[in-house]
């Protein structure tokens, strides 16, 4: 198997980028990436770091983000697995993409730039939800904005409704396959939902 290690190869296979493609490019929020972003529950947070690369989903009952001006975006870090792979990366490296999804739009929006980590009692306190903070903040300042093509969407049928989980492993399969059994199984399947509940913020 060959494989291509040139970009003017890689290009001459794909043409030129339609004019769309380019000219739909912001540099900070207009209103209506504004909208749009600020509608959006769910993002991906891609981070690169000494170790390798990051994706992380990202969810809230309400916007994702927080704007604290047109050039700058505020992301919680709520609770999660304390692995801390994503903000390890942006300590190291602040290169970061967020990739923002709506239920039943095949539009995602993508949001390129660098990012910091922060304690801040006043931007924590932003984020207050039923007397918790988020233990840090990740501030995003913001190189680009543009939507993403809709086809890998429109071809996964992403909101069809269809419900394509029933033959999947769960989690406390998938933990006891790794610890040979010492861990997860149908008890923690059946816990977790309750103990989610507890730490939700």
């Amino acid at each position: 198997m060959e494989f291509i290690e040139d970009i003017t190869a890689l290009e001459a296979l794909y043409g030129t980028p339609g004019a769309a493609s380019i000219r739909k490019v912001a540099r900070q929020l207009t209103p209506l990436y504004r909208k749009w972003i600020m509608a959006s529950r769910l993002c991906i947070l891609s981070t690169v770091g000494p170790e390798g690369v990051d994706g992380s989903p990202r969810g809230d009952d309400g916007p994702v983000v927080l704007e604290l001006n047109p050039g700058a975006l505020a992301l919680p870090d709520w609770r999660g697995n304390n692995r801390l792979d994503s903000l390890r990366n942006i300590v190291r490296d602040p290169r970061v993409s967020l990739m923002f999804m709506i239920p039943g739009s095949n539009t995602v929006v993508r949001v390129i730039g660098t990012a910091r980590v922060t304690a801040d009692d006043d931007l924590r306190a932003r984020f207050e939800k039923h007397g918790k903070r988020p233990a840090t903040v990740i501030v995003i300042e913001i190189s680009e904005i543009y939507t993403q093509c809709a086809r890998a969407l429109m071809r996964a049928a992403t909101w069809s409704g269809r419900d394509e989980s029933s033959d999947l492993p769960t989690a406390g399969e998938i933990l006891s396959e790794m610890t040979q059994g010492e861990e997860g199984g149908a008890n923690y399947d059946q816990g977790w939902g309750a103990r989610a509940a507890k730490t939700m913020w």
